[in-house]
């Protein structure tokens, strides 16, 4: 793996973990393009790189570009990555909106530089080994899955970009989009959506996915629980077996099969659930660009923004969307 200089576009909080993330795997960033506050010099000087105001100088000092900015920001600045041919890891979602997430991938094909964007579940162990035990068949075919993420309502100044959902896209977007393109990664092409929530700080929302071959996913998202709790759970019923996890259960993954064995689990002896999904990205994206398959296509990371944009545009309206079918490239 060939050493590349590494640039982080934003310095709040999903900077310093990304900022981390590098450190870990060996790739320290040598620069951030922050807004010359105190706080991103402090993070720059904890990762011993270079802070720029600039973007244009920013971009020349850097061989990939990882963005970390406020949601409405990440557009701009992955094109403008684009037209600079830097490779380029984004903090997910892609985009706000179908049309913008598309001119941001045929920038990177027209450009012909790899870009990704961070859909975390993809390297979180748990969702990762349990979809590689649906494509090996262990339940056979997906027929229902029950995703579930419950957090504490984000801490955010009235001001804030985030409070604003013209620029955060709302719980769809931040925390909802994780489920919905796992849902997808693991049942297929989702064709119609339905969905309803509750309104306020403590948002909650439930969305129904019907899927192309015939599989339904129920996805639920909350910021209602009381700080610091974060609550995960899946479970994916199929002909065959049911594969279910709960962040709340000392066994974090267990398999149960129709046999007469009984069914086995996939525990902490077995593989390591505790790693960081955060090292697994970065480094998954170094590896990427050293010739490997990507995880993640960024046709993957437009569809789950089609599937967030139906699912509030359901919950706008009260009613079913259906999904039109794109290629994914």
């Amino acid at each position: 793996m060939s050493a590349r200089r590494v640039g982080i576009i934003g310095t709040g909080f999903m900077g310093g973990i990304h900022a981390d993330a590098w450190d870990a795997i060996g790739h320290s960033p040598v620069a951030m393009l922050g807004n010359g506050s105190s706080s991103a010099a402090e993070l720059a000087r904890r990762h011993g790189a270079t802070v720029f105001t600039a973007l244009d100088e920013f971009l020349d000092a850097v061989d990939i570009v990882d963005i970390c900015t406020p949601t409405h920001l990440h557009v701009s600045y992955a094109l403008a990555a684009a037209a600079a041919g830097k490779p380029t890891l984004c903090e997910k979602p892609l985009a706000l909106d179908s049309d913008s997430g598309r001119r941001v991938v045929d920038a990177f094909e027209a450009a012909g530089v790899a870009f990704q964007v961070a859909h975390i579940l993809r390297y979180s162990p748990e969702y990762a080994i349990a979809r590689a035990r649906v494509e090996a068949g262990d339940i056979g075919q997906p027929a229902v899955l029950r995703l579930s993420r419950r957090s504490f309502a984000p801490k955010r100044a009235g001001e804030s970009w985030f409070a604003d959902s013209s620029k955060s896209g709302g719980i769809v977007f931040d925390l909802m989009i994780h489920d919905l393109d796992y849902a997808r990664w693991v049942a297929g092409e989702v064709t119609r959506v339905y969905a309803r929530s509750t309104s306020g700080d403590r948002t909650q929302a439930v969305a129904i996915l019907s899927h192309e071959n015939g599989a339904v996913s129920h996805v639920e998202s909350s910021w209602a629980l009381p700080a610091p709790h974060f609550r995960t759970a899946f479970e994916i019923a199929g002909s065959e077996g049911l594969i279910q996890f709960s962040s709340e259960e000392t066994t974090p993954l267990e398999v149960c099969l129709h046999d007469d064995g009984g069914g086995g689990d996939t525990g902490l002896g077995e593989t390591d659930l505790a790693s960081n999904p955060f090292h697994a990205e970065v480094r998954a994206f170094l590896d990427q660009l050293d010739g490997a398959a990507p995880v993640m296509s960024p046709g993957d990371a437009l569809a789950a923004v089609r599937i967030a944009g139906a699912v509030n545009h359901s919950l706008e309206t009260g009613r079913p969307v259906a999904i039109e079918k794109e290629g994914t490239r």
